[in-house]
């Protein structure tokens, strides 16, 4: 089934020649959830700035300067503008399957990376772990739910991994930048201050070559899982 467009503007699925609006409901409750959690990350981020002494938009800036955080942003443009806005162009494009394709396998890379990397450095409570479970278990998993069930067309291509990884790669240069004008990095294996540039670029490397997998994986799903499903 693919979520699509029927020729009133309408979402819809697309199995043959049957249609439902049902898609709306689960992308309006994902968005909810996707927006929830980032905003209260984003409170717990600004608490903590004031609670340290620091000004909003220091909590601003630390806040924006996580992959997770960005990521999660961009599931909830994902999810809500195709809803609100459908025939902007940025409507248009984040349904799209190359768009939602790259997108899920952004979010999947942030749920693995998380759990086996970062998980076992830190232990949040309450409210914080509300968010860090939000953030990297629920809402990537209720968007690859979307991408599987509503949103995949089997159009995918193998070049386009290399196409999604920019976004990580464009996200690896600005924590560089980022940290050479405030000395801050977001996680420690691209700490350049820490480990140096030549250990924090074999770190990256390693990942995108991780993520190109990854996104291979998704595309092998579209091109032949849908086509063994239908």
């Amino acid at each position: 089934m693919v979520c699509r467009r029927t020729n009133d503007g309408a979402l819809a699925f697309e199995n043959g020649v049957t249609r439902s609006s049902s898609c709306r409901p689960y992308m309006s409750t994902a968005a909810a959830v996707a927006w929830f959690g980032v905003l209260l990350q984003c409170y717990l981020s600004l608490n903590l700035a004031t609670a340290n002494g620091q000004t909003i938009a220091h909590g601003v800036v630390i806040f924006l300067g996580f992959f997770t955080v960005l990521t999660n942003i961009l599931v909830c443009l994902a999810l809500t503008l195709p809803l609100i806005v459908r025939a902007s162009p940025a409507g248009k494009f984040l349904s799209g399957p190359f768009a939602v394709g790259g997108i899920a396998a952004n979010i999947a890379f942030v749920a693995i990376s998380y759990h086996f990397l970062l998980r076992n450095i830190w232990n949040p409570q309450g409210a914080q772990l509300l968010a860090d479970m939000l953030l990297h278990y629920v809402v990537p998993a209720l968007f690859i739910v979307y991408w599987l069930v509503y949103s995949r067309t089997g159009s995918l291509r193998w070049v386009h991994p290399f196409f999604w990884s920019l976004y990580p790669a464009a996200y690896f240069i600005y924590v560089l930048a980022r940290g050479e004008l405030i000395g801050i990095y977001p996680y420690g294996f691209m700490d350049v201050s820490a480990i140096g540039y030549r250990h924090s670029i074999v770190n990256a490397l390693g990942l995108l070559i991780g993520f190109i997998v990854l996104g291979s994986l998704f595309v092998g799903l579209d091109r032949f899982g849908r086509r063994a499903a239908f």
